[in-house]
């Protein structure tokens, strides 16, 4: 039999938007414990957002989020000795949690410039529904497609 599940934890909100979804990515930025300089990093690529698209920065950041959020995934699941990928639909927090993973893997994963401007990049290019994080999206939603056969394995 197995153990209940962990409850989730609620977050406290950023101070600047209070936005429980901006601090949990100003948590997903932070390295080895240091906040502040995290925090630095996502307000200077808010401001960025802010003077490249003229729009109120927490819109442009929660529809880059909506951009790069996927809606299925696919899962290993193990029937008679063979593991299929089953598709899945993503509940609301892990879509979330792999969008801001992408957007924050791909943005340090570009090279010769400050975090906070290769950030508002990546961002910015998800809020627009083009770049490397919105083709890891489509790419799930392929692979989920195509393994359509095998969704009746799922429970």
């Amino acid at each position: 039999m197995r153990r209940r599940r962990a409850e989730r934890r609620k977050i406290a909100p950023d101070p600047i938007y209070n936005s429980e979804r901006v601090a949990k990515f100003i948590n997903m930025i932070m390295m080895r414990g240091k906040k502040t300089l995290a925090q630095r990093i996502v307000y200077t690529a808010f401001k960025i957002l802010k003077e490249k698209t003229g729009e109120d920065e927490l819109k442009v950041f929660y529809k880059a989020l909506d951009n790069v959020r996927p809606r299925v995934e696919v899962r290993p699941r193990r029937v008679g000795g063979a593991t299929y990928q089953i598709p899945m639909e993503v509940p609301d927090y892990r879509g979330y949690f792999l969008a801001m993973k992408w957007i924050r893997d791909l943005a340090r994963a570009r090279k010769g410039r400050p975090m906070h401007e290769k950030l508002a990049d990546e961002l910015l290019s998800a809020y627009r529904g083009e770049g490397a994080a919105v083709k890891k999206k489509e790419d799930t939603h392929k692979m989920a497609e195509a393994n359509k056969a095998f969704a009746h394995f799922r429970w």
